[in-house]
């Protein structure tokens, strides 16, 4: 039994290992919850909504749920989730929280599960960097902030 608990320790270590230097940026963690490469658009003059995305990861043994975000520079931001039904596509608003299984990851990407910022203060400029908040079921609130790319800009990867 040691034995299988040393094993899983040292997993543990060696993938904390490998994604810390990740931690940029754009970046953040709080306890076993790491955000990683978050980031946004530009929006043009007048847009009252811009797009988040971004990689949470659980290196804890617990799962976790995502159950709001917030941002100072926008009324407020909502998860929503992007779908195809019979060659329709379909956004809808995540209200029951994103589960963050234990050990694992989940990507907010463009055209699927992703964060609108919902009635914008002042537009997204490329460069900028945006705080947002992201509040977890047990790790709490966990602070990070998205890099804002050009607009028409492809995903950003680290």
């Amino acid at each position: 039994m040691g034995n299988r608990m040393e094993r899983r320790l040292l997993a543990f270590v060696a993938v904390a290992l490998l994604i810390s230097p990740a931690y940029a940026e754009g970046d953040a963690a709080r306890g076993p919850i790491a955000v990683i490469a978050a980031w946004s658009r530009a929006t043009g003059p007048g847009m009252s909504v811009g797009a988040g995305y971004m990689v949470i990861s659980n290196l804890g043994i617990s799962a976790d749920r995502l159950i709001s975000v917030s941002s100072p520079v926008a009324e407020r931001v909502e998860i929503h989730r992007t779908s195809t039904d019979d060659g329709t596509v379909r956004m809808r608003q995540v209200t029951e929280g994103v589960p963050v299984p234990a050990g694992g990851t989940v990507e907010f990407a463009p055209g699927a599960l992703h964060l609108m910022l919902v009635q914008l203060k002042q537009p997204l400029h490329a460069g900028q960097s945006v705080p947002i908040t992201l509040v977890f079921e047990r790790a709490g609130a966990v602070a990070a902030s998205l890099s804002v790319m050009p607009m028409g800009a492809p995903p950003a990867r680290k």
